[in-house]
């Protein structure tokens, strides 16, 4: 039986009337991916896309030119020594991406920059969770094997690893861009989370899924694969957000920076057949329990766009997110802009100003949920 976890500091989840969204639901299923070019003028009209031109013809803030990255500091990782081939990637405006994989089609980039700011990120979502990696309740002693799926820059793993000496913890991405020092129980692999998981039945005591908005082609394969894979007793933990920008006190204007931000994810998602909307459409509650996971739990978080609100602990995660957004606001565009917009990467940066211009306005009160959700395989 499922039950909310939620916290008291936190509003409603979209699904509830006490957050006002500034957009129009997203449809239950995302729709099958496409090769045909960009959205069409109209159908980018449809779904309440401004054109570039509103961006660019637009006065661009005067402050905060720099997208803030050289502000943050490096948090440069290097990358294990691997085939060359593997290095062989593709280009999209100037931005590297994965090398052809499987059917794997991540939509960050997987350069220094961007690196940079998935680190920042990893600490943004501990400040999430209260400074914990995970909300699952595990016994340190019985945890021997760990799985981090899409592990991204690989702290996550490393820290993990730290935390569990005693517990061997595997990362898998599509991008060999983590560390090569790392603690003796960590260790990184190459693999494509949308195929079939190649370990054998029973094998980790705990897996962690963070992050997959818009990668994952099919959600329901992804937890059959992690409850096959997990030991009776085991964990499977999913952190995702929702595709919705809220407020509650009509701050997000309609056409806004930020309101456009999240609808053109939305359409990203629906285009490419795989969604960013996983708590509108509630899935990885429901790809839980249809895979069989019991004593299913979750906890929706409030995450502002920005440092507005007056709680501490609420306005510090909302400092942290916009950080790692700042640090490479470019790259979290990019691909989805380039692939479902046709825009140039004038065009793109053009936009992302006034992104950022929003986001450092405190009068500006926006914010988007995450969702944590766990549940154990039974004995």
């Amino acid at each position: 039986m499922s039950s909310s976890a939620q916290s008291p500091r936190s509003p409603k989840s979209p699904q509830s009337p006490t957050g006002k969204a500034t957009s129009p639901a997203p449809a239950t299923s995302p729709a099958p991916a496409t090769s045909s070019g960009p959205l069409s003028a109209e159908a980018q009209d449809a779904a309440g896309i401004l054109p570039a031109t509103h961006w660019t013809e637009q006065p661009l803030p005067e402050e905060d030119v720099d997208d803030g990255a050289s502000s943050l500091g490096s948090f440069n990782s290097t990358t294990a020594s691997l085939s060359s081939s593997i290095f062989q990637y593709r280009e999209v405006h100037g931005r590297t991406y994965h090398a052809e994989m499987g059917s794997a089609e991540a939509w960050q980039p997987n350069d220094e920059r961007h690196v940079d700011a998935m680190e920042i990120m990893h600490h943004a979502m501990m400040v999430q969770l209260g400074g914990k990696l995970f909300l699952s309740p595990l016994d340190k002693k019985k945890v021997q094997k760990v799985l981090d799926v899409a592990t991204g820059s690989g702290l996550w793993a490393i820290d993990f690893a730290d935390e569990f000496p005693n517990a061997e913890v595997i990362g898998t991405d599509v991008s060999p861009i983590q560390p090569s020092w790392v603690p003796p129980n960590v260790k990184f692999e190459l693999e494509d989370c949308n195929q079939e998981w190649t370990w054998p039945e029973d094998t980790f005591d705990f897996i962690n899924l963070r992050l997959l908005s818009g990668i994952v082609s099919d959600w329901d394969a992804l937890f059959r694969n992690a409850f096959r894979v997990a030991k009776p007793g085991g964990y499977v933990e999913s952190y995702g957000t929702g595709a919705h920008i809220m407020t509650d006190d009509g701050t997000v204007k309609e056409g806004s920076a930020l309101d456009q931000w999240m609808r053109v994810f939305k359409e990203g998602g629906k285009r490419l057949g795989r969604t960013f909307a996983l708590i509108e459409e509630d899935i990885q509650r429901k790809g839980m329990e249809a895979a069989g996971f019991t004593d299913i739990q979750f906890k929706d978080i409030q995450v502002p766009f920005g440092g507005w609100h007056p709680e501490k602990d609420v306005a510090e995660r909302g400092i942290w997110w916009k950080m790692a957004i700042e640090a490479d606001l470019e790259g979290w565009v990019n691909y989805i802009w380039n692939n479902v917009l046709g825009w140039t990467p004038d065009e793109a940066k053009a936009f992302t100003r006034h992104v950022k211009r929003d986001m450092n306005n405190p009068n500006i009160h926006a914010y988007f949920m995450a969702r944590v959700v766990w549940g154990r395989k039974p004995e």
